[in-house]
């Protein structure tokens, strides 16, 4: 563990950073998001033609918000002397009880939507520009390594072998009950696989690449932290980390046009969100305008309007556009790499560091350093990004 600074000076900070760690445990979003029949549901969507709203289930809250808000209003910020960490910390305290609203109100329709907007934000008239812009482009060429023929099982050996290059040990489980092929549970260092995916090599590539080597890295340099913060998150942290992620797919080489519309149609998707779209009439723009087929359509509409409606997607294709420009400009990926971070508060963060307070990354993406990046196409794309 690294060395703590505890003298007298911050002893204060160091009381309310436990105390934040000690109510942010339950409060992990992506343990109550992902419906409970997700299956079921698909099914009767794909029998009634695509025209039946889906009824999803939701896992049972496991703690009172109200309780919990409370007790995030009470820390006695006035207490930290330094004025920019005593604004980070304010910053915290309203960015997680954002995040207990909206788990309190998932499956609650228009009311999760707004409290998802509190937290998320939704797509600016510039991101849907640069989502259409990567719209136009033609799809790569089919060749073997896109095929999708590898089980979950097959991804945990190729994960497995994967993490040989970071020292530390994660958890890795294989369920039923998820939106996306694969996520990162932060709280508990798990890598969580979705049962009946079938994956491409590729797709291999980019997960460990995405979820290992920046999810993860993230996660274990965030447990170093003397401050728990690093390891809880900081504000508007999504946009940054999934950057970072996508980032560290196109540096390992295996980010592909299709991976980038994918990031470009989530962004159309959340944007038929802000114009009222049922779950059907989202769908119908991605398989039936857009031409996506129906389990690629389905799947996008899902993370959606999961919960009632879920923004957070908007954000991927930002993060890479500004993680890219951030690197490009030779500035220092290391500092993001701390723990679950964003770009905003690169300044508190390095003057942390200077206090003694934060330590310098453990672990760094590998892909950054090596560099396996060809594609020209991709680049002119990114750098083309307003």
């Amino acid at each position: 563990m690294s060395q703590i600074k505890t003298t007298q000076e911050f002893q204060d900070l160091f009381d309310i950073d436990a105390n934040l760690n000690r109510l942010v445990k339950n409060i992990e979003l992506l343990n109550y998001i992902n419906p409970l029949n997700i299956a079921a549901e698909k099914k009767k969507f794909f029998s009634s033609k695509y025209n039946y709203e889906p009824q999803f289930k939701y896992p049972k809250m496991r703690f009172n918000g109200y309780k919990l808000h409370r007790l995030f209003f009470s820390q006695r910020l006035e207490r930290i002397d330094d004025e920019d960490i005593r604004q980070l910390y304010e910053d915290i305290i309203y960015e997680y009880s954002g995040l207990i609203e909206c788990i309190e109100t998932i499956g609650q329709g228009r009311k999760f939507y707004f409290n998802s907007l509190k937290s998320y934000g939704t797509p600016t008239e510039k991101d849907i520009e640069n989502a259409k812009f990567i719209l136009r482009f033609e799809d790569s060429e089919e060749d073997d390594i896109m095929l999708p023929k590898y089980s979950a099982y097959e991804a945990k050996d190729y994960f497995d072998e994967f993490s040989k290059r970071y020292d530390f040990k994660y958890n890795l489980k294989i369920s039923n009950n998820l939106s996306a092929a694969a996520m990162v549970l932060n709280n508990t260092q798990t890598l969580v696989l979705k049962k009946s995916y079938k994956y491409s090599l590729n797709q291999l590539k980019v997960l460990a690449n995405h979820e290992i080597g920046v999810h993860l890295v993230t996660t274990f340099n965030g447990l170093e932290q003397p401050l728990k913060i690093f390891s809880n998150g900081l504000p508007n942290n999504v946009e940054t980390q999934e950057g970072l992620a996508v980032y560290s797919e196109f540096m390992s080489g295996c980010l592909t046009i299709e991976r980038l519309k994918e990031l470009a149609f989530r962004v159309i998707a959340v944007d038929s969100l802000n114009k009222g779209y049922s779950f059907s009439d989202t769908f119908h723009l991605l398989h039936n305008q857009y031409k996506l087929n129906r389990d690629e359509a389905f799947a996008i509409t899902l993370r959606v309007h999961r919960g009632g409606g879920f923004t957070k997607d908007h954000l991927y294709l930002r993060g890479i556009r500004n993680i890219y420009k951030y690197a490009n400009a030779d500035k220092d990926l290391g500092v993001l790499l701390t723990g679950k971070v964003s770009q905003e508060y690169i300044p508190t963060i390095n003057k942390l560091i200077d206090l003694g307070l934060a330590v310098k990354p453990k672990y760094f993406t590998d892909a950054y350093i090596t560099n396996d990046n060809k594609d020209s196409n991709l680049d002119f794309i990114l750098k083309s990004l307003k």
